[in-house]
């Protein structure tokens, strides 16, 4: 009988996830809760405990980056990286996706990336590449910033789980910006290596003689020069590279501007000054202050309390400073997305909290043995429930726990949490959808198998070089 209580206990669990995904945006938490009071009412069990420190962190620093959105901080931020891609062109497939990377990292968000997407396919395509190469990259790794950023939502969760292990922000990035980076350097190596050049694939040709898009300068280069090369029977090529090369010349040195409102570098850094204060006070605990717990031992504040209270006091600073409307703070596009992710965290969490500890020794002690007989086991549930649930906050509340319970090291939980990156896995994500429809060429593509796009490889990619990386760097790190 107890069996099946756990089994209908599942179900509901379950149940509430797949209706939350399908339902979509606040509803992953709002069925989080439902599933939450059916246990509670129904199946009699004891609530769980509600994650108040993430919940609380993500709106701590959702305001911030809302109140830096409103003062013009993350136009700054784009132009920036705009300027570095665009200037990079012939290493766009390396330098695009370790930028995509770098700003989720500082900025706790990948929906920076949103803006980055018609910077990297018009630099790409102008130079007659491939766009595909780097805008599925780049998407791919723009998630890796979120398990490398010491402000996003699921770093949040983490941090309050892993309180009392040892491992506190410092530890946890050590291993995963190292490795996120060796992730990021792989995929690009991998992905500049995967599909046609444009000039010879079918559907960009195709959608070139349909007239659905032109051909720029250095592909009608390079085409002429094809065609030349061709009627002058084997006469020597070296007219055709250097009209080649002058077209490339012409392409790279066009650039997109991206206009910055008056302040908005200030804003910028004031975050960014309030992201390195919180790894700062992270790196040094005696610069936090003490107090004694119940044993009389000076115990420094956690780090939870240390980012609700800097990023709310830097949103705070950007609004006096750059005089921003509180009104609009609350407007922006980046509070109603944290909203979002704050209310599936709480709902999620609580839900998952509420069953694993009322099914410890049916369950979730069996679950443990097998991720301790098995780590990697632990990588391949993450990776999976992420692409499920698309939250990463969510899959960090529901399975760290069980692998915190079955004993496995917090090195090793720290070196496979990136596989978060599973959040690409269906593309059923605003940065793969807006990266298919900004590329007209139609080598950036889903198909009719859901698991199976462009984005597929670089996740894969980036999944097995992030962990195999984390791996062996957790070995190294000091508890």
């Amino acid at each position: 009988m107890e069996t099946v209580l756990v089994i209908l206990q599942a179900c509901v669990v379950l149940g509430a996830i797949v209706l939350g995904v399908r339902t979509g945006g606040l509803g992953l938490g709002l069925w989080g809760v439902v599933g939450t009071t059916i246990l509670v009412f129904v199946f009699r069990l004891e609530p769980g405990s509600p994650p108040i420190d993430a919940f609380f962190i993500i709106i701590a620093v959702i305001t911030a980056s809302s109140a830096m959105q409103a003062a013009g901080g993350i136009d700054y931020l784009v132009s920036i990286a705009s300027k570095i891609i665009q200037r990079n062109p012939r290493r766009l497939t390396y330098v695009a996706p370790v930028v995509a990377f770098v700003f989720t990292v500082l900025s706790g968000t990948s929906n920076i990336f949103f803006a980055l997407i018609p910077v990297i396919y018009e630099t790409a395509y102008r130079n007659g590449q491939r766009p595909e190469r780097a805008l599925a990259a780049s998407t791919v790794t723009s998630g890796l910033g979120i398990t490398a950023s010491p402000v996003s939502a699921a770093m949040a969760a983490y941090l309050v789980l892993m309180a009392g292990t040892g491992y506190e922000l410092p530890q946890i990035l050590l291993i995963t910006i190292p490795s996120a980076i060796v992730a990021c350097i792989a995929t690009s190596f991998v992905q500049q290596r995967l599909g046609k050049d444009l000039l010879d694939d079918p559907e960009f040709l195709k959608r070139v003689a349909d007239g659905r898009v032109e051909l720029s300068p250095a592909l009608r280069a390079r085409y002429d020069a094809k065609m030349a090369g061709t009627a002058e029977g084997g006469s020597s090529d070296a007219p055709r590279r250097a009209r080649t090369r002058m077209a490339e010349k012409t392409a790279s040195t066009t650039f997109i501007e991206h206009p910055v409102p008056p302040g908005g570098q200030t804003a910028a850094l004031i975050f960014i000054a309030g992201t390195l204060l919180v790894v700062l006070l992270g790196l040094f605990p005696g610069l936090r202050p003490a107090f004694p717990d119940a044993e009389g031992e000076l115990v420094p504040i956690g780090m939870a309390t240390v980012i609700e209270m800097v990023m709310f006091t830097a949103a705070l600073v950007i609004i006096l400073v750059r005089r921003v409307k509180p009104s609009l703070v609350v407007e922006q596009p980046l509070l109603k997305a944290g909203y979002v992710a704050a209310v599936a965290l709480f709902g999620i969490a609580w839900m998952a909290d509420t069953f694993i500890a009322a099914n410890e020794e049916t369950i979730i002690e069996p679950l443990g043995q097998m991720i301790d007989a098995n780590p990697l086991l632990l990588a391949v549930a993450l990776f999976l429930v992420c692409g499920l649930t698309t939250s990463q906050s969510a899959t960090t509340n529901t399975l760290i726990p069980i692998a915190l319970a079955a004993g496995l090291a917090p090195g090793v939980i720290t070196a496979m949490w990136p596989s978060l990156i599973g959040v690409w896995l269906f593309p059923a994500n605003g940065s793969q959808i807006a990266a298919v429809e900004t590329d007209a060429t139609g080598s950036t593509k889903l198909t009719q198998i859901p698991v199976w796009h462009s984005f597929t490889i670089p996740m894969l990619v980036s999944w097995v070089a992030v962990v195999a990386a984390g791996l062996l760097i957790q070995l190294i790190v000091p508890a």
